[in-house]
């Protein structure tokens, strides 16, 4: 049986401006934004414009930059968006996040500016497989977006880094690694399985028929559980401050 056109569950039907819609990763997007936002929410004080100016960098970052470089690499989507567009993309939203960073490092601590250094150099390097892919593996995604967001977000708003900010990255690290051994399953059903055969066959007797829909229907659904958990306590700890 074949496997199902979509490349991932939340693209839209190709073409126009779906492929931008697609393009974001909204799901993704979303449960990665939350680490940013668990990071400023776990300091002592929760000071909205930090929350709100790191949201936006690492959505233009992450939602955007990565997302564009990514899409350049390989076409995983399969959009029909120009190069040269993935390629404007992913440069103005990347400087955009740069510019947020530097003037946060400005107007707060100083200690931003190794981060935004950091970041700059991470998006590109893991997206589009650069040094021989060293920087795309599975620590360096939970690195990049799931501790890195969590470190970021606390630093802006506390200006120093301690140890809750320290055991939630490593919350966010474990969590990203787990999206991301559920989600290559996916991806690879979706977007490289031309045909799945076989049946399952149970001690019982029973069998059921091996298809990619069996081999997609836990790990995405488990995809999305982790997606609305993740956004749901980011969202809880913001409660606590207001």
């Amino acid at each position: 049986m074949r496997a199902e056109a979509r490349p991932a569950f939340y693209a839209l039907e190709r073409g126009g401006w779906r492929d931008y819609v697609t393009l974001l990763h909204l799901p993704y997007t979303a449960w990665h934004l939350s680490y940013a936002v668990i990071g400023c929410a776990l300091a002592p004080i929760l000071l909205t414009d930090r929350l709100l100016a790191t949201v936006a960098a690492f959505f233009l970052a992450l939602g955007i930059g990565a997302h564009a470089l990514d899409e350049l690499r390989g076409r995983p989507l399969g959009t029909s968006i120009p190069g040269s567009v993935l390629v404007a993309l992913a440069v103005v939203s990347l400087l955009g996040a740069v510019a947020i960073g530097i003037a946060a490092a400005i107007a707060w601590t100083s200690w931003l500016l190794a981060f935004v250094a950091v970041g700059a150099f991470v998006v590109p390097a893991y997206n589009l497989e650069l040094f021989g892919g060293r920087f795309h593996s599975d620590v360096w995604f939970g690195l990049a977006w799931g501790a890195f967001p969590v470190l970021t977000g606390y630093l802006v708003t506390a200006e120093r880094i301690r140890a809750e900010a320290v055991l939630g990255a490593v919350a966010a690290l474990f969590l990203s690694l787990a999206q991301r051994h559920l989600s290559t399953q996916v991806r690879t059903v979706r977007r490289r399985v031309d045909r799945v055969d076989g049946t399952i066959a149970y001690r019982d007797g029973s069998t059921d028929e091996l298809s990619a829909a069996t081999l997609l229907g836990t790990p995405e659904r488990a995809l999305r559980a982790l997606t609305i958990a993740t956004i749901a306590f980011a969202a809880a700890l913001v409660a606590t401050h207001v």
